[in-house]
């Protein structure tokens, strides 16, 4: 896997939240499943072991 968009994730549960009337937890989800994660806790997680190991797992 590579390093997730942090930015499109962002801007695409922003979107999803204001656009499409999602809770900001719906539409972290959604963001985080369109890069290949089970949903948004995932993401977050994934990403902390990225940024405590300084290697893509």
């Amino acid at each position: 896997m590579t390093v997730p968009d942090i930015d499109w994730f962002e801007e695409r549960a922003a979107i999803a939240e204001h656009d499409g009337g999602l809770s900001r937890g719906d539409a972290e989800d959604l963001a985080a499943r369109a890069q290949g994660f089970e949903d948004a806790d995932d993401y977050w997680r994934w990403l902390a072991e990225y940024v405590l190991s300084r290697k893509v797992s």
